[in-house]
């Protein structure tokens, strides 16, 4: 069987933010120091330009993008199957087939791309067909696959690389007189130790003689033989024997199947093969990666055994802000600082939730409970995010103990956290290229109360030029909001991180209303104020509930 190392993903949200991002790569990082299992971070969408830079700044690389964490073809057990080459005999195909209690082989080029597969039914149908004189010549048979099935020894004449593509095979066990009437230029003769006989077939201009049951052969008929480009093969076994193998000679590709191939792709989700699986009742499928290389062969027995993808999710605990398919996987721990989601698991796992200010500080004391050195570059992306999810200590989510563990690894990371911060956030708010829907997706996240789903959607910035112009092209953007956008009402919010404010823009039938009621103002323009008001999580999403708990 090929083994697949079993490997944990480590991912935040989707839209990620330097929090979502930072704390997966952290949290990887310290289960691969404390776990023999290997952690792999990885990110539910863009990296934004804050997070960028922070990866930048600190030499690490992006996390690759996964979109679906549902279970693939590559997750479950792939039969490991040597591939065959098109000229390989049905006796070498048969012989592995019997060994490895297959049915079925792919037939490959050099490259491992699939051209076709063979199965035991076809290697059947050759065997018992017995009568087929021209077998070996139609399907342009190799004379070394001749000998190999015949376990011969070539006695004379040149083989490699010659094809057998002219003739038919004969048993001559008549006197030469007979012999006359049916052999023919190009056939191969079976036969035994009599000289006239074997005389008789090199005069008749036979391709090749095939002597049974090891008899010794004149020197004379050796030299007449070389003499007349006739191929002298001695095989152990008698005649019977040899004409029953000698039609295994064949090349498989002659007897391969290439037409309506059912092939399954490793990166192919189990829902999507298991209907082709129920429909077509073979007994194996072929796997090939996105190259065309081949992989292995499953069978419909492989799915029982089948093994989820085991995630851990950082930042998030809620179904609609996780990564498509979370609902398929194995989820076996939760690190985050939010409230209670939807997320629901099949077995009990580890979920820590701390009402803390960020995700990365929650990672940090793990790293201190575990006694584990948290180097330099890891140190660097703990404090980016608490940096960014506190907005330099500004938000009320903020405690002590993230003010306390951002100082300890901007020690370990050896920046200083004022003068970074203001990199970080002028980097981070650098969006005048960006286009409106990018902006609008940026930090983008669903909540849903009862049966009503707002879509809340956030941009800081240092810069109040920079945000009155993203103001405007999100106006653009939400104007045209409708049932389709999947929420029932929609809000953006436009925090300067200098003025701790924030100018919510909105849309949908009671968005307005909503806004008044939570946080007791006078919507005018389309655009609220609200001051003193930067989290979304604590301040102004916890405002709508208890709004619309009214």
């Amino acid at each position: 069987m090929k083994t697949h190392k079993k490997k944990v993903i480590v991912i935040g949200h989707k839209n990620p933010d330097t929090d979502s991002i930072c704390s997966a790569i952290a949290y990887a990082d310290l289960k691969n120091k404390i776990s023999p299992v290997l952690h792999v971070a990885k990110c539910a969408g863009e990296v934004n330009a804050e997070t960028e830079f922070v990866l930048g700044y600190f030499g690490v690389d992006k996390p690759d993008y996964i979109d679906d964490v549902s279970t693939q073809v590559k997750d479950i057990d792939i039969h490991e199957v040597e591939p065959i080459k098109a000229d390989t005999s049905l006796k070498d195909a048969w012989a592995m087939m019997r060994n490895d209690s297959l049915y079925t082989l792919p037939i490959c080029n050099d490259e491992g791309n699939m051209t076709g597969l063979i199965t035991n039914s076809d290697i059947a149908h050759v065997m018992l067909d017995l009568n087929n004189t021209t077998l070996l010549s139609n399907s342009k048979t190799p004379f070394i696959n001749i000998l190999k099935a015949l376990d011969a020894e070539l006695l004379t004449g040149e083989i490699e690389g010659r094809i057998y593509d002219k003739g038919k095979v004969v048993i001559a066990n008549d006197n030469p007189a007979v012999m006359e009437e049916y052999i023919e230029k190009g056939d191969i003769v079976i036969l035994g130790n009599r000289y006239e006989n074997q005389l008789c077939a090199i005069e008749m201009d036979a391709a090749c003689m095939v002597i049974c049951e090891g008899a010794k052969v004149a020197k004379t008929i050796q030299k007449l033989a070389e003499d007349r480009g006739c191929v002298i093969m001695v095989s152990p076994h008698e005649i019977f024997t040899v004409a029953r193998l000698i039609n295994q000679a064949v090349p498989s590709e002659s007897f391969k199947t290439t037409n309506n191939l059912i092939t399954f792709r490793t990166d192919a989700f189990i829902d999507e093969i298991k209907n082709v699986m129920a429909k077509k009742r073979y007994r194996d499928f072929p796997v090939i990666d996105h190259k065309g290389v081949f992989q292995g062969m499953i069978s419909r027995r492989n799915l029982m055994d089948m093994t989820r993808k085991k995630v851990i999710l950082v930042d998030h605990n809620d179904k609609d802000q996780a990564v498509d398919g979370i609902e398929d996987a194995e989820i076996i721990e939760i690190i985050d600082h939010h409230r209670l989601g939807t997320i629901t698991t099949f077995t009990p796992m580890v979920f820590r939730n701390q009402p803390l200010g960020c995700t990365a500080t929650i990672i940090y004391k793990i790293y201190k409970e575990n006694n584990v050195e948290i180097e330099k570059k890891i140190a660097g992306l703990l404090v980016s995010a608490i940096i960014s999810d506190t907005l330099l200590f500004k938000s009320p989510t903020c405690t002590e103990i993230d003010i306390d563990a951002a100082k300890e690894l901007a020690k370990i990371a050896e920046i200083d956290i004022d003068e970074y911060a203001e990199k970080m956030f002028v980097a981070g708010s650098m969006l005048h290229h960006r286009s409106a829907e990018e902006i609008f997706y940026q930090d983008y996240k669903k909540f849903t109360v009862d049966d009503t789903t707002l879509g809340v959607g956030q941009i800081n910035s240092v810069s109040e030029s920079e945000l009155s112009d993203i103001e405007d092209k999100i106006k653009d953007y939400i104007a045209n909001f409708n049932n389709n956008w999947g929420v029932d009402m929609l809000f953006f919010l436009l925090t300067d991180i200098k003025k701790t404010s924030t100018r919510v823009l909105f849309a949908g039938d009671r968005a307005k209303n909503l806004l008044e009621e939570a946080f007791s103002i006078k919507v005018e323009n389309n655009v609220a104020v609200l001051e003193g008001i930067v989290s979304r999580k604590k301040q102004f999403f916890p405002a709508l509930m208890v709004a619309m708990s009214y």
